[in-house]
Formats: C-alpha cells, sequence, structure tokens
C-alpha cells in the first residue's frame, strides 16, 4: 500500500484517477470485459452523480477524469466501481462458461491527481486519450472504442454519458445571518 496518500476531497475539484489490474496483468483484453466494465462505470456514475469528463480502459489500468460525487465520497465511488465490476463479472463470467476473472481482479487503492486549472484539465484529457496510439494498441485516437475521446472528436454517445451535468443537484445555502 502507498505510505502517507493524501486525498483532497471537498473542494468541488476534478480528479484525475488511474487504477491497475492487480500486478498490472493485461485482464482487459476482451471486448465483453471492457464494455462491462463501462456498463458499470455509468451505473456508478448515475448513482453517486459524478460527471465524467473522461476515461480510457487500456489492457491493465483505467484512467478517468471526473467530478467529486455528489453523494458520499470519492473513495466510496470507486470501491463500489471496482468491487461491483468484480461482482458483476463473477456472476456473468460463471453462468456463461467464460474464464473466470482473476483473484484478485484489482491493484489495491488509486492513484488520485486534483486537477485545479483548465491548462491541467486539457492536458489530463489528451493524456488519457493518447494512451492507447502512444502503447501502440491502435494508429489513431478514434479507433480504440474504451475512451471517452469519440464523444469530443463526434460527440458520439457511448456506454458512459460524457459531461452530463443534468445529474447535478443544486446545493442551497441558507442566507448569511
Amino acid at each position: 500500500m502507498t505510505e502517507g496518500l493524501h486525498r483532497f476531497y471537498g473542494s468541488n475539484d476534478l480528479h484525475f484517477l488511474t487504477f491497475s489490474c492487480y500486478r498490472r496483468r493485461q485482464f482487459f483484453t476482451k471486448s465483453a470485459r471492457c464494455d462491462l466494465f463501462l456498463e458499470v462505470l455509468e451505473r456508478v456514475r448515475r448513482r453517486y452523480r459524478i460527471v465524467v469528463l473522461g476515461y480510457v480502459v487500456m489492457p491493465e489500468h483505467v484512467h478517468l477524469l471526473v467530478s467529486e460525487p455528489q453523494r458520499q465520497t470519492l473513495s466510496d465511488a470507486m470501491q463500489a466501481l471496482k468491487l461491483g465490476f468484480v461482482r458483476i463479472c463473477q456472476c456473468s463470467d460463471g453462468n456463461s462458461g467464460a474464464t473466470p476473472i482473476p483473484n484478485p481482479f484489482w491493484q489495491a487503492r488509486f492513484y488520485d491527481f486534483n486537477v485545479w486549472t483548465e491548462e491541467k484539465r486539457i492536458e489530463k484529457l489528451r493524456y488519457l486519450h493518447r494512451n492507447p496510439v502512444e502503447r501502440g494498441l491502435v494508429q489513431s485516437l478514434e479507433e480504440w472504442p474504451w475512451s471517452s475521446f469519440r464523444w469530443y472528436a463526434f460527440r458520439e454517445t457511448g456506454q458512459v454519458r460524457v459531461n452530463d451535468t443534468d445529474i447535478l443537484v443544486m446545493r442551497i445555502r441558507p442566507p448569511a445571518a
């Protein structure tokens, strides 16, 4: 586990998250598993009221650029995402006769970088979208189906709603005394 890890929540920052498969093994090599992960991410996005600005699912890790959730903490939402995905995989893989998912599937914890500026937001979005090309998995950004790039380039809706601010609920502060 990471020693001295501090998370900064509560100031409504954006968060650039990275979490990896156990020992960085390539557990996301099948389309069905990547699609299922995005399906679970969409459920968690709605449940915790998170605005997803960007995402990419790579063979051995995931990057997300998200708002803080309006329900509970980002740590709670990421735990729900990781555990929810594993539980659904256990049920679906077991019923379909597919190869069972590895146990453990996820590396413990996640990396969290607070994004405070527009410049950093753009930098992180570019980084996560370029990841599949940099790794030689595809020739161009639009070829990788498990990324939010196509939403930005072509306004194509994918499995995860991007920049959906309709889920946000206004918080009314009491008048100052």
